[in-house]
């Protein structure tokens, strides 16, 4: 079963009047993990999409999306693909690949069809691309580690990255995860923002009980999530990214745009924030 839902691109000046039930519908990304099924979410951010496939022991396959308006969803696209769950395995271009737990596989425009096997819980994310480029698994082994932060910040964390210059060609995907060590708190401080690029994050690894407050808006005007296991949020370029969790977390982060560059990014400092 495939469901996709279309979020349509938001104005600063419109976010500043949502209620918080309005900042959860056209931002937060929620119930994307349903056994049995491929649940999308189509932006209009720079064509973003961001979803889950969960097999749940029955092969699910991802291949025509209406919403494209291509024979096939990567005639003309890129994808990564991260397990967040048990062993499984992913076959696209007719080879068949074996993800276990932080995995995550590149496939280039023009693949094809992609099916999902196992028990892993596959979270799903992809953009336009310009031309094809060569499929690639890349293990947490193969990721490129960076360690950042500091216990007396609460802000001590591991990034590791996957589809990035430093591990693997891509045309506008830049995806990785961080996770945050005993006692660390802040996923990102100070804030930024860039706006070459939109982001979407996935909140995994929490307790059932615990959320995250995902901070957004513009610096002078923030606004805020609490963003639940599996589930995540659509941060537009005008937004600050940053947030602060309870407990143990990780966190995927993915971004389409006009560059690569990681480090393109505009520091918010904590006092000029409102």
């Amino acid at each position: 079963m495939l469901t996709v839902e279309t979020r349509q691109a938001i104005h600063p000046e419109h976010a500043r009047t949502l209620d918080t039930a309005g900042l959860r519908r056209h931002f937060l990304a929620a119930d994307m993990f349903r056994p049995g099924e491929i649940r999308l979410i189509y932006t209009h951010y720079d064509r973003f999409v961001m979803g889950a496939a969960v097999p749940d022991g029955a092969a699910l396959t991802l291949d025509r999306v209406e919403e494209t308006k291509t024979p096939s969803f990567l005639d003309r696209r890129e994808m990564g693909i991260v397990n967040v769950g048990a062993a499984g395995t992913v076959t696209a271009g007719g080879k068949t690949y074996a993800l276990a737990r932080g995995d995550v596989l590149y496939l280039g425009a023009g693949t094809g069809a992609v099916s999902f096997a196992g028990r892993g819980r596959f979270y799903i994310v992809s953009c336009p691309a310009h031309r094809s480029l060569p499929a690639r698994l890349v293990t947490i082994a193969d990721s490129k580690e960076v360690r950042l932060g500091a216990a007396e910040t609460s802000n001590k964390r591991t990034i590791n990255q996957f589809i990035h210059p430093l591990v693997m060609e891509s045309c506008q995907l830049v995806l990785g995860y961080t996770t945050l060590e005993d006692g660390s708190v802040w996923n990102t401080i100070p804030s930024h923002v860039h706006d070459r690029r939109m982001e979407a994050y996935l909140y995994f690894g929490m307790d059932e009980a615990a959320r995250v407050l995902h901070l957004m808006g513009e610096p002078q005007e923030t606004r805020h999530l609490f963003i639940a296991n599996e589930e995540g949020a659509l941060s537009p370029p005008w937004s600050i990214h940053s947030g602060a969790g309870i407990g143990s977390y990780t966190f995927i982060w993915a971004m389409a745009g006009d560059n690569v560059d990681y480090t393109d990014m505009d520091f918010i400092q904590p006092a000029d924030l409102r």
